[in-house]
């Protein structure tokens, strides 16, 4: 295990690598340029039992390797590996728990930010909980169902593992270790909420929740794929838009030795996986990956604004946007792979544009357009549109992702053509702010530097494009590649509620290459944007009195590279 030295890769960048405390079924300490001091702990097979020890050990059925530099970051950085020697169900397992294992204390503090209280004893909703509850009952009881007809066993073998996965992150947590050798129940309340995120939002609409938790318009991601002038190089790149609540930020990097069903040999095409992520959660949630496969998928939420529609969200013959995200990229080797495993057993819940780039078909300085280089797939309630983009990638040189549908089928029917007829152009597809900005600004990038500046992007009090019909004061901070709606006045006036000022916006940046992807590496930066503006700070902001446990205070980091050992 190596550290990578602090270089300056921009004019607010340095380099960082994952990684100097190990901790794992096979748990060792590393100490180089980036040491820091924790913990260590062991999780070992003992007279066939699975137990935790201190001290490194011979043998490991997962491993963990964890660095926590929020401090100076932004970002925590993980890796979890599993051994091959062991069947697929206790590796899922183990990687679970030894997640839990290093990563308990930030676990606690992110529940406690943003999930404490979601349907506890004292929520007003106790008719939507008991709704939700009895949904995610039923709907993990038909998996498991599923899981013992022995149909479509690969797919089902998958949504199992990552199942036995988020059952030994809470039994880690819960310090419960016992590794269920037949059927094993999931807390339907438990760490299963940090999974569905995405999926609440939905489920809180098509249940009539009292409040829900996004509001009107609310963006949720800007994302960007990019051709460098003469192809020379493909960047892809994602800024996460969350409520600020929300970060505490873990990178990570899974390698799993799974097989695509019990009794094969053959590995998973996704078995390594690097991802921006949160403590508790098993897939990304943002969503960006970097696969084995050598694909990157990532998504912006495009959500649903027809109330019809919800008629399509129930219990049974339904799999979870989060599990089918999680089994998509793990199966997958192609970008039409992706979209027909993804879709199936749509759920109509957490509904994105996805965008798949399969960089196995990119040649630098060549142009690609008959391949199979760039999917685009598109997700509501009842509806899964999904096409390959790659001509249209190499007609424009761009293609940008900013939480409004592309196709036109996907456009009308989610209720978006209402939209724009009652509150304009701020949510049609070509005129939207982002939109346009994206129109104006992608031709300036020329490299990653460039690249950056885009993608942390907003100048609202002066960029023209930035303003909003209806708006006092007319310039809003949400009309940005990276959003600032902490920075719009509390007494303003607007046409709807994505406009106001909110502890919301874009949270993070991450963007890989060509020659990155191959190593599983990316430039990350965490926290707000602050190139044309105020670094954002809790002290001095209108919202010191929400939760952050574990959050710095002055959000102003810089740019890192992210390696591998």
């Amino acid at each position: 295990m190596k550290c990578s030295k602090y270089v300056r890769v921009s004019r607010r960048s340095s380099v960082i690598m994952s990684g100097s405390l190990v901790v794992s079924f096979y748990f060792f300490m590393s100490y180089c340029l980036c040491t820091t001091l924790g913990t260590v702990h062991s999780a070992v097979l003992d007279s066939g039992k699975l137990s935790l020890k201190n001290g490194p050990q011979l043998d490991y059925i997962a491993r963990a390797n964890f660095t926590d530099d929020i401090k100076n970051t932004g970002w925590a950085y993980l890796e979890v590996t599993t051994n091959p020697r062991y069947n697929d169900s206790l590796q899922a397992y183990a990687a679970g728990v030894v997640e839990a294992s290093v990563t308990s204390q930030l676990l606690y503090k992110h529940w406690m930010n943003t999930i404490e209280g979601y349907c506890g004893s004292l929520t007003s909703d106790s008719s939507y909980c008991e709704h939700l509850r009895n949904y995610i009952v039923t709907n993990l009881q038909w998996m498991e169902a599923q899981m013992e007809k022995g149909d479509d066993v690969e797919y089902w073998h998958q949504i199992r593992l990552a199942l036995m996965q988020l059952k030994g992150l809470e039994d880690g947590y819960n310090d419960q270790v016992n590794f269920p050798s037949g059927q094993f129940s999931i807390n339907p309340l438990g760490f299963l909420l940090f999974q569905m995120g995405g999926d609440l939002e939905d489920l809180e609409a098509a249940f009539n929740k009292t409040t829900l938790s996004r509001t009107l318009g609310s963006g949720s991601c800007s994302a960007l794929v990019k051709l460098l002038p003469g192809n020379k190089d493909l960047l892809v790149s994602h800024d996460t838009w969350n409520n600020y609540q929300s970060m505490l930020r873990i990178i990570k990097k899974y390698s799993f030795a799974y097989r695509t069903s019990p009794e094969d040999v053959v590995p998973i095409p996704g078995g390594t996986q690097v991802f921006s992520s949160y403590p508790g959660t098993i897939f990304s949630g943002d969503d960006f990956y970097i696969l084995s496969s050598g694909l990157v998928t990532l998504e912006t939420t495009i959500g649903n604004n027809n109330p019809a529609l919800w008629k399509f969200v129930t219990p049974k013959e339904t799999v979870m946007e989060w599990l089918r995200n999680v089994v998509a990229n793990k199966l997958s080797e192609s970008g039409k792979q992706w979209a027909d495993i993804f879709g199936k057993y749509n759920s109509g819940t957490y509904n994105n544009q996805w965008m798949i780039v399969d960089y196995k078909f990119f040649k630098p300085g060549q142009a690609v357009a008959d391949s199979q280089l760039f999917t685009v797939l598109e997700q509501i309630p009842g509806l899964i549109v999904a096409q390959d983009k790659t001509k249209e990638l190499f007609q424009k040189g761009y293609w940008a992702s900013y939480n409004i549908p592309y196709y036109q089928e996907v456009f009308n029917t989610s209720g978006c053509n209402e939209l724009v007829e009652k509150y304009g152009d701020w949510f049609s597809f070509d005129m939207n702010p982002r939109a346009q900005i994206f129109r104006r600004n992608q031709s300036l990038i020329t490299d990653m530097d460039s690249m950056i500046l885009l993608m942390r992007y907003n100048n609202f009090k002066e960029d023209p494009l930035s303003k909003c019909q209806g708006c006092d004061p007319t310039n809003n901070g949400e009309n940005a590649i990276s959003a600032r709606s902490d920075l719009n006045p509390s007494n303003g006036t607007y046409p709807f509620g994505a406009l106001k000022q909110r502890p919301h916006g874009g949270t993070d940046m991450k963007v890989t290459s060509f020659t990155m992807y191959r190593e599983f590496q990316m430039l990350a930066l965490s926290g707000p944007t602050w190139d044309q503006l105020p670094a954002f700070q809790w002290s001095t902001s209108p919202y010191s009195d929400l939760p952050h446990m574990g959050h710095p205070d002055h959000w102003a980091f810089p740019t890192v590279h992210v390696r591998w050992g």
